[in-house]
């Protein structure tokens, strides 16, 4: 039998531009603080919200499926991010994805669900910062004001006209994390690093 062991190690969308992500934070003494947080579990899960799977589920996970428009629920390192009426992102440490999945699936029974590892279609930005919403709305066409955009929530939106989940982080100080399709990742971190410029 072959060996399909990887001879190398994976590498993130954004292992390239790392140390230009870096030298943007140090430049900005703070205003401006850029990330990739690779390799996260992201897995996809579609259900009725208002069956009894929904109820089962957040038991199995230990994590409730938000049921409010554009908000996030968040137990230990799992958070769950509401992206339609039947639609839910759960993301979470490297390595979860096996484990949430024949969960959901056994917490389901006989009720119709569907659970999709995406943990490879994106990567995940860290934004933070003094002037992260600054920086966010330069390219964002949400209203990113704390009274609006406050802690907790999530959109599907764009920045820099690219399609992403942006959510605002409900730890203190904590900002937001950008989800970008892994295609579209390099792209995003120019911009950003371009509009960061006005920081450093």
């Amino acid at each position: 039998m072959a060996d399909t062991a990887l001879a190398t190690p994976p590498r993130s969308p954004l292992s390239h531009a790392a140390d230009r992500l870096a030298a943007a934070t140090r430049a900005s003494r703070g205003a401006i603080r850029l990330a990739e947080l690779p390799f996260l579990t992201h897995v996809n899960v579609r259900l009725d919200a208002k069956g009894a799977a929904a109820d089962a589920v957040g038991l199995a996970l230990g994590l409730q499926l938000p049921l409010e428009p554009d908000t996030v629920v968040r137990a230990g390192e799992s958070t769950a991010l509401w992206l339609g009426p039947d639609e839910w992102l759960l993301v979470g440490p490297p390595g979860r994805e096996g484990g949430w999945e024949s969960r959901i699936r056994e917490a389901a029974g006989d009720e119709p669900v569907s659970v999709t590892d995406v943990s490879a279609q994106r990567t995940t930005l860290l934004v933070t910062g003094s002037h992260a919403r600054d920086l966010l709305a330069h390219g964002c066409p949400l209203d990113l004001h704390p009274r609006v955009f406050e802690a907790g929530r999530c959109a599907q939106t764009t920045l820099g006209r690219t399609q992403v989940v942006l959510v605002s982080r409900d730890e203190p100080r904590a900002g937001f994390w950008v989800l970008v399709r892994s295609s579209f990742a390099g792209y995003l971190a120019d911009w950003l690093l371009d509009a960061a410029t006005e920081y450093v």
